[in-house]
């Protein structure tokens, strides 16, 4: 994989002199935050085997790898094959960072499930009030984010009139796995605990025991 516009020598050389060394058969992916079609032409020339867009999200980027790599991702259909059966329905995300948005909605999407971002606790709050119970079946919820962390997101959220959108389960995301976070996250309302970054396998373990 290899930038399209670096100092001292662009993608398009960089690709040429590879070749030269590895032959044709190693697939090589170049990344550009540009229209790549005036270059197209001379990069397949130069032995360019496709294009991925920038900035980089996760699911461009299996997509523009599962179309050059014929092997596919053993090991991540290997974990998904053995986790257990889900319910399917609309999970709310809160979670700030981007990419772990990205993440977060491939991870459960390959399980079936539709996410609904939140981009902090306030919006989360809003989001589950202006929602009918039974919309969502539960609420990933991110520890560190502005405007409303999902501590207090939680504790707004089981105070709701509505007691069965209040009481909706709740699971904390969070980089910090102390006890003390973990006893933080239930002393607020939250169901469980998980640690970032998320393991799949405990991630639909958990999901499955709260959602059964």
């Amino acid at each position: 994989i290899i930038d399209w516009l670096m100092p001292d020598m662009n993608g398009i050389e960089v690709v040429r002199r590879i070749r030269k060394e590895v032959g044709e058969e190693v697939p090589v992916i170049i990344l550009t935050a540009y229209d790549w079609s005036d270059i197209e032409e001379e990069a397949k020339e130069a032995g360019v085997t496709a294009f991925c867009s920038k900035p980089l999200f996760l699911s461009e980027l299996r997509s523009c790898l599962h179309s050059v790599v014929n092997t596919g991702d053993t090991e991540r259909d290997s974990v998904m094959g053995e986790l257990p059966e889900l319910h399917t329905g609309r999970i709310l995300l809160a979670e700030d960072n981007e990419l772990n948005q990205e993440i977060a909605t491939a991870i459960l999407g390959d399980a079936g499930f539709t996410t609904d971002i939140a981009e902090n606790g306030r919006i989360a709050v809003e989001m589950l009030k202006n929602s009918k119970p039974g919309d969502y079946q539960m609420i990933l919820m991110d520890v560190q984010m502005p405007v409303m962390n999902g501590y207090e997101a939680t504790k707004m959220i089981r105070e709701l009139e509505n007691k069965k959108l209040a009481s909706i389960p709740i699971l904390a995301m969070t980089a910090n796995a102390f006890e003390e976070d973990k006893q933080e996250a239930l002393n607020c309302g939250m169901n469980g605990h998980i640690a970032k970054p998320i393991d799949i396998k405990i991630l639909f373990d958990t999901l499955a025991k709260i959602l059964q």
